[in-house]
């Protein structure tokens, strides 16, 4: 069980200790990268617009916690400080901080910090060490450049709700944010990879990345499949398009199971899994990978099948048989399950007015630095003194900027 080593606060240091971060983004694809980063040691600065903040702290609104789930999930742990960076006084307080950090890191229109002077070129002159990391919707180039857009329309932008559904009926969203989180993955990546070029050239750089570029990463094989053959892959058709096996979604009695193929090391047990020691010399089916028309007529058989029993009874005929599958859960099925507490992926930790939760932990383990779950969440603007009397900001400094309107 990992518990105490992966809950903020603890003594043990992270991989990124030491590493500053000034999180300038909203939602999710930013703040989801910068969570990341804070979950591998990062100390992690939210700055965030005077009485507005972060547009995740309005979305959904919990009445319970007096803040969103979007803002709770994304920003955990962080330190929120107001600055308003159109404002000249806003723009002098925030490059003091910039002076002490590492990364700098948002998800505006391409072009939008550039007009506020606090683009790539203008914090390497205060700052040569500075990675400037940015995620967009369509990328930093090109004829659409400067075009907004959030998760569905980054789905949208880079085929992956084309390909969604089954032929001839509806195209459907994932039930998650997908494209945001795909940005956000490349985005702490290109930041880690970043900090790693630094300590051999001792330069920062810009890193860019995007919700298209994203979609198009993730979706690697279906376009090689396109570019190469000239065909589109298809719809998954509750499987995968270029996958023809025992592979897909099965409905049963009561639920449904999904099934990773079965090599042809498992087949004897899929058998007698399904009571058809008559199928194990099939001519056509005891191979892992078939002919198209062959594998849709396989799977349509054993769908038959697995409508003839419960959900328990399958997983617990397939377990004994060491098959390649799992029950579809809901996300209530996985918080009642032991496997991500085993691990670290959710985790149980005390907040001082919440009470014991379970929170979201990192979903990476490390033997030496341990990652950490983030459990506090800052009230907007709750550190803005703080942490820039830390930069080394005087109260004057502090006393002029807010009267000039930065917070």
């Amino acid at each position: 069980m990992i518990d105490s080593a992966k809950i903020e606060g603890e003594a043990m240091a992270g991989a990124l200790a030491g590493v500053r971060v000034l999180d300038l983004s909203t939602l999710v694809q930013g703040p989801q990268a910068a969570a990341m980063l804070h979950g591998l040691g990062a100390e992690v600065i939210k700055i965030e617009l005077p009485d507005v903040g972060d547009v995740g702290r309005h979305v959904d609104v919990l009445e319970d916690y007096g803040h969103a789930s979007v803002y709770i999930a994304c920003n955990r742990g962080k330190r929120s400080v107001a600055l308003d960076l159109r404002v000249e006084a806003g723009r002098e307080a925030f490059l003091e901080l910039v002076n002490t950090a590492d990364v700098v890191l948002s998800n505006f229109k391409p072009g939008t910090l550039d007009e506020w002077g606090l683009g790539y070129e203008d914090l390497a002159e205060v700052n040569p060490r500075i990675i400037w990391a940015a995620g967009s919707f369509l990328g930093p180039c090109g004829p659409e450049a400067d075009r907004e857009g959030a998760d569905i329309a980054g789905q949208a932008s880079g085929g992956v709700i084309a390909s969604s559904g089954s032929d001839g009926g509806p195209l459907s969203t994932y039930g998650a944010l997908v494209a945001d989180h795909c940005g956000s993955q490349n985005l702490q990546t290109g930041i880690l990879a970043a900090l790693y070029a630094r300590e051999r050239t001792g330069r920062g750089q810009r890193v860019d990345v995007s919700l298209l570029g994203g979609q198009i990463w993730l979706q690697a094989v279906e376009y090689t499949h396109l570019l190469l053959t000239g065909e589109e892959a298809g719809r998954s058709n509750n499987g995968h398009p270029l996958v023809h096996a025992l592979y897909g979604i099965f409905p049963t009695s009561d639920g449904c199971i999904a099934l990773a193929g079965c090599p042809e090391h498992l087949w004897a047990g899929m058998c007698r899994v399904v009571e058809r020691p008559d199928l194990q010399d099939h001519p056509h089916w005891n191979a892992y990978f078939l002919p198209r028309e062959v594998a849709l007529e396989m799977r349509t058989f054993f769908a038959e099948i697995f409508l003839t029993r419960s959900t328990q009874e399958w997983t617990e005929r397939l377990e004994a048989e060491q098959q390649r599958f799992c029950a579809v859960r809901s996300h209530s099925d996985v918080v009642a399950n032991d496997q991500p507490y085993a691990n670290g992926y959710l985790v149980r930790a005390e907040h001082d007015e919440w009470g014991e939760q379970t929170w979201v932990g990192c979903p990476i383990t490390m033997s030496d630095t341990p990652t950490r779950a983030g459990v506090e969440v800052a009230e907007l603007g709750q550190h803005t003194e703080e942490v820039l009397l830390e930069a080394g900001a005087s109260w004057e400094h502090l006393e002029r900027w807010r009267e000039q309107g930065a917070w």
